[in-house]
């Protein structure tokens, strides 16, 4: 018998959750088959199994998000081999934890099975009845018995003691005492009268990535604990609690909560991050791009451009790579261990990218490099994985400049945050059809000024003021904006 746990695919994972099983108990498996797809903080990913056998048992059901190195599934390879006790999961391991590290105290002996205690001259031996149970420990008390200087009373204690008396007297000689430890069903305070509800750990822990609260959950299982199924229903709206049960309790039971996970909770820390880490400096210029929303006409009519998907983001951001060739700042990334600006021999292209799952910010690989086909091409199919969920870690890290299109959601301009490590990104807003002014002194046209409906965008970027000065990060936005308004200007890059 073989048990998988979750493996880590590359990307620094430590949990992820578990999304859909390709196999159910019973299955027949090769080496190498895929049997479970798991969404961690940056894709979804496929994950082969190493055995050929059965399907024993899937351990781990959909939806729940699990640590690495936590078993998901057994196989029976035929060897004939018990698994490893892996008793219930992540409630059991901690049961085990806390039983190693519980410290014994004089007094108590922290053993399994029956113990005695040898009788003292004139006293009858202690009763049996105050032995050591399983997953009940009981001690007796002796007040004649010196307490050992020895006695190491830094470690805390992983539990109370019940059966003590009010006023803080101490049992008597042969009197048992009853040792809460951290395996028991429910809480040690569960009962001590503060209203704690009666749950078990890892139930608590479900209710807390789901944003329940267990004092509004009435519990169905024994006693009143609530169950897995109590936390899943209050969920989903049909718990049997008391949440939203008075009118001063309306406005919470309307809330809903999400638990961050995923890559919401990546794109979170990246941003917290970025934000307080890299001094952010923005500027923005709004340009006339009629000339470029021609060329892309044109180009769409070419031949050696017929299935290529063509946009004005795409122009945009070629406009952009040939910028940054000019003005390299924009390229580097900050080494604080070495206390040096890194310049990057080619340009990574992120394309900031909204999917299902959250922002992902995959990129092209050597972007300047490529021709205004090849970088179509590398772009649509980079989104299109990545709306998929099927972005490879290498597909989304490794990335040195990041262009944003705001633009399609009709914004007109912001001030974006930069991905954690890149020197710079560029927003592109909606272009739309405004009243511009044209002709003049200032053309050289020798024509009078006058007012036209004109195709215009708003183009706005972030930097690094560590990395790129503010003449450096002006010189760049002039270059890309000199160059979407008149595109045969890209012949003098």
């Amino acid at each position: 018998m073989k048990v998988f746990k979750l493996t880590d695919p590359g990307e620094g994972l430590t949990e992820a959750e578990i999304v859909t099983w390709r196999v159910a108990e019973g299955d027949t498996v090769k080496v190498n088959d895929i049997v479970v797809e798991v969404e961690t903080s940056k894709s979804l990913v496929e994950l082969p199994i190493p055995w050929a056998g059965t399907v024993a048992k899937i351990m781990v059901p959909a939806g729940e998000t699990v640590d690495v190195g936590t078993p998901i599934i057994q196989i029976d390879d035929g060897s004939g081999d018990e698994p490893p006790a892996q008793g219930g999961g992540a409630a059991d391991a901690d049961k085990e934890g806390a039983q190693k590290r519980t410290p014994n105290l004089v007094g108590y002996g922290a053993v399994e099975g029956s113990t005695k205690r040898r009788a003292r001259k004139g006293r009858p031996a202690a009763d049996e009845s105050a032995s050591v149970a399983h997953e009940q420990v009981t001690g007796t008390f002796d007040m004649a018995q010196p307490v050992s200087r020895h006695a190491d009373l830094r470690e805390p204690l992983h539990g109370s003691v019940e059966g003590l008396p009010r006023h803080g007297e101490l049992p008597g000689p042969g009197q048992p005492a009853r040792l809460h430890t951290l395996d028991d069903d429910t809480d040690a305070d569960a009962d001590s009268g503060a209203g704690r509800p009666l749950a078990k750990p890892p139930v608590r822990r479900l209710a807390k990535d789901l944003g329940i609260d267990l004092s509004r959950v009435r519990g169905t299982g024994e006693d009143g604990v609530i169950t897995r199924e109590d936390v899943q229903s209050a969920a989903a709206g049909q718990g049997s609690g008391g949440a939203g049960s008075g009118s001063g309790t309306a406005g919470a039971s309307q809330e809903r909560r999400v638990p961050i996970k995923g890559v919401r909770k990546m794109t979170a820390e990246a941003m917290v991050s970025s934000a307080f880490t890299a001094p952010h400096a923005t500027e923005w210029v709004t340009c006339d791009v009629t000339a470029m929303m021609e060329l892309l006409e044109k180009l769409k009519q070419h031949r050696d451009l017929r299935g290529v998907r063509l946009s004005p983001l795409l122009l945009v951001a070629r406009a952009a790579l040939l910028a940054i060739g000019r003005n390299p700042e924009l390229n580097t990334s900050w080494d604080a261990s070495s206390q040096e600006i890194v310049y990057h021999p080619q340009v990574n292209l992120g394309i900031a990218a909204a999917t299902p799952r959250g922002l992902l910010v995959p990129n092209v690989k050597g972007a300047d490099r490529l021709s205004l086909a090849e970088l179509a091409e590398a772009l649509k199919d980079l989104v299109a994985v990545a709306k998929e969920g099927r972005s490879q870690p290498a597909d989304l890290s490794g990335g040195t400049f990041t262009i944003t299109n705001i633009g399609v959601f009709g914004i007109d301009g912001g001030t974006p945050i930069l991905n954690p490590g890149e020197a710079g990104i560029l927003a592109v807003g909606a272009i739309q059809r405004r009243p511009w002014v044209v002709g003049g002194p200032s053309t050289g046209s020798g024509t009078e000024e006058r007012i036209e409906a004109r195709w215009v965008t708003t183009l706005a970027v972030s930097f690094d003021h560590r990395l790129v000065d503010g003449e450096q990060g002006s010189k760049f936005l002039a270059d890309v904006a000199r160059i979407v308004t008149d595109p045969g200007m890209a012949l003098l890059f």
